[in-house]
């Protein structure tokens, strides 16, 4: 049994790119790979805002105990996000001025939604 051959267009490159063996360097070891389409159409990742706090999992708010204006530390504690039946305390991951809470209690949150701003 023979593997399939990648058509060859006319610049005498593969038609699917996915097919083209690539270099990838991790922590300092080579590896030559295929990549696949869902890895090729990814989205690529950008640094989060350090401004917004954003749910990582979807679920209800229980409680908020910071409003527009408080000054904050570092893991002081923001809001309870209950998700799964579990209730969640979010501290804060950095130290600042809130800005914004964009959330009500009792209101469902999805994954990667802002909940609260800092300055």
């Amino acid at each position: 049994m023979t593997a399939p051959k990648d058509r060859i267009n006319p610049s005498g490159k593969p038609e699917n790119p996915s097919h083209e063996i690539k270099t990838l360097n991790v922590l300092g070891e080579i590896y030559h790979t295929r990549l696949t389409r869902k890895f090729l159409s990814r989205k690529p990742w950008k640094k989060p805002d350090e401004k917004q706090l954003m749910s990582f999992i979807p679920g209800t708010i229980c409680s908020i105990f910071v409003k527009p204006g408080d000054v904050v530390d570092v893991n002081g504690k923001l809001l309870i996000l209950d998700a799964m039946k579990m209730q969640n305390v979010i501290c804060s991951p950095v130290a600042g001025t809130i800005r914004s809470v964009l959330v009500k209690e009792g209101e469902k949150v999805k994954k990667g939604a802002v909940m609260i701003e800092f300055k």
